[in-house]
């Protein structure tokens, strides 16, 4: 009964939290010229960093302690403090599609060149080509990582988000009170029941929730967070650690898009549809990539 009367609230009285928070930093002085030499000045130039970000669909009750907890995540970063947090607070008024967590496990890996082997063969068996993988390794190599995702054709590798600098941004997700204990339960089976993983596989169930979308792969950009994943409806959510150097700032997420997919149709859903994870499934441990290769994910 207390399933079923959370479920009805999915069509009213739920919220959608975001949470992002950001820092600008001084890049360079543009030096203003004028006619007198001597009144020349300089000004500064700014460019905004991420520092953190978080997002879930919660009930009325649940609005007020959820604000406070987000505002506290930010203000205590390791990235470091923000000089700005905005949080948007938007009602649900649409029916949320329910679906199941991804599977979870964690890939045998213990260096990034190990790392960019696997991701290779996880994708190439999932259907992206070369030149998708390649399109996929310069975006999370770039020197400033966008602040969505970028959108990557499985076939002929073009890229093809409307704003390169702000890319995709799934949103709108969130996970039952059921699933919640019952994923927390699982990921501490192999202690890695924490706030980073669970929130990337909620946000990963829905991306692969995606008809439209193949595969995902994600690097954070958080210098001491060296563990990645790549997720899919065939082989799950597979996290990677070492995938880069402690300290690295790189970093990036790419959503990989079938060739013939209706984009705006897929935008949308990512962006504006709200989905609900309702069960969770099995969370295995760590096994070599030819096992999650062999395994298929229903």
């Amino acid at each position: 009964m207390v399933q079923a009367a959370w479920l009805c609230s999915i069509i009213s009285d739920m919220w959608n939290i975001r949470m992002r928070a950001s820092k600008k930093l001084r890049t360079q002085n543009l030096k203003l010229k004028s006619e007198n030499p001597k009144l020349e000045t300089r000004n500064p130039k700014y460019s905004e960093i991420h520092i953190s970000g978080a997002e879930g669909i919660y009930e009325d009750n649940e609005v007020s302690e959820i604000v406070g907890d987000y505002t506290v995540r930010a203000l205590n970063h390791p990235r470091g403090r923000p000089d700005k947090i905005i949080i948007t607070v938007e009602e649900v008024t649409q029916r949320s599609k329910m679906i199941d967590a991804l599977p979870v496990c964690t890939l045998k890996c213990s260096s990034p060149s190990d790392a960019k082997e696997f991701i290779e063969r996880l994708l190439s068996v999932s259907g992206i080509s070369g030149v998708a993988i390649k399109t996929a390794f310069k975006v999370l190599s770039l020197k400033q990582a966008m602040r969505g995702a970028s959108l990557v054709c499985a076939g002929s590798g073009r890229r093809v988000e409307p704003d390169r600098e702000r890319g995709i941004r799934a949103s709108r997700f969130g996970i039952s009170g059921e699933a919640d204990k019952s994923l927390s339960l699982r990921l501490s089976r192999n202690g890695i029941n924490n706030i980073t993983v669970k929130e990337a596989v909620i946000l990963a169930s829905k991306v692969a929730s995606c008809k439209q979308i193949l595969a995902e792969v994600c690097i954070s950009d958080d210098p001491d967070y060296t563990t990645g994943y790549i997720s899919s409806i065939k082989y799950g959510y597979v996290r990677i650690p070492d995938i880069k150097i402690k300290g690295d700032r790189k970093g990036g997420r790419v959503f990989f898009i079938k060739e013939d997919a209706d984009i705006n149709s897929a935008i949308n859903f990512l962006e504006r549809t709200p989905v609900i994870i309702n069960r969770a499934k099995a969370c295995s441990g760590t096994c070599p990539v030819y096992e999650i290769i062999n395994r298929y994910h229903k």
